[in-house]
């Protein structure tokens, strides 16, 4: 089994929190991979300390067969990130993000072809912060996809989007996996998860405390959808879904 990420006992701490308590995460290629968890779970660390953004205390990790730290510019060449808070320049226009992100990389693909894709050609000129919170969205997947990537991470993408906006999206995700690629998306939505996701992993205060496919953490929970079984796992813990 080919895995793009595998990762093992990881450990991240601030101060006395300890924000990773020995996660333990494989990915298979060509599949969407869900971490699911509600807010503080661990999930958004996980994804930076596999990537190597931050500075893991213990664990291990390779990402497409690479060391995260030692191959950092190879990797970024083969991997498309999208964080949850991502800052603009003020006034910066459409075009010239997709044009100063595409020249960061050696090989990028034709930007203009995504903002046709994305349905967003029409925005080129408009600046960031006058598109709508799904257009925003949008052009942060794009701006992941850039480089061509193999493995794309994708952060909470769809929070305080509209049910419009968010099936958008979702439709973009999965066409991801549909071209080969690897997706990881963190999510805190149990309809989102169960719609996209082939495999999940569920995180509780930095411990990872089920995995599988959706249909099996249902089985597992005993109820009738992936809400219920998401309840059942996280116990007397409060929980917003």
């Amino acid at each position: 089994m080919e895995y793009a990420i595998e990762a093992k006992g990881l450990v991240k701490t601030y101060g006395r929190v300890r924000a990773l308590d020995g996660v333990d995460l494989a990915v298979k290629r060509g599949e969407i991979f869900g971490l699911l968890g509600h807010n503080g779970a661990g999930k958004s660390t996980t994804v930076e300390c596999v990537l190597g953004v931050k500075d893991r205390d213990a664990g291990t990790a390779r990402v497409l067969g690479l060391d995260p730290v030692r191959d950092r510019r190879e990797l970024f060449s083969r991997v498309g990130v999208q964080f949850q808070s991502t800052g603009y320049q003020d006034r910066i226009r459409v075009a010239e993000v997709c044009e100063a992100t595409a020249v960061l990389y050696p090989r990028s693909r034709d930007w203009r072809e995504l903002l046709d894709r994305f349905r967003l050609a029409g925005k080129a000129r408009v600046e960031v912060k006058d598109l709508s919170g799904g257009e925003r969205q949008k052009l942060s997947v794009l701006l992941a996809l850039i480089p061509d990537p193999e493995l794309v991470f994708l952060d909470e993408l769809t929070t305080g989007l509209d049910p419009q906006a968010r099936r958008e999206v979702w439709s973009l995700i999965v066409a991801l996996r549909d071209e080969g690629r690897t997706v990881v998306l963190t999510s805190h939505y149990m309809d989102e998860v169960e719609r996209l996701c082939d495999r999940v992993a569920v995180m509780r205060r930095g411990r990872v405390v089920a995995r599988g496919t959706p249909e099996e953490l249902v089985a597992a929970g005993g109820g009738s959808n992936l809400e219920d079984a998401f309840i059942a796992l996280m116990g007397d813990e409060e929980v917003a879904v």
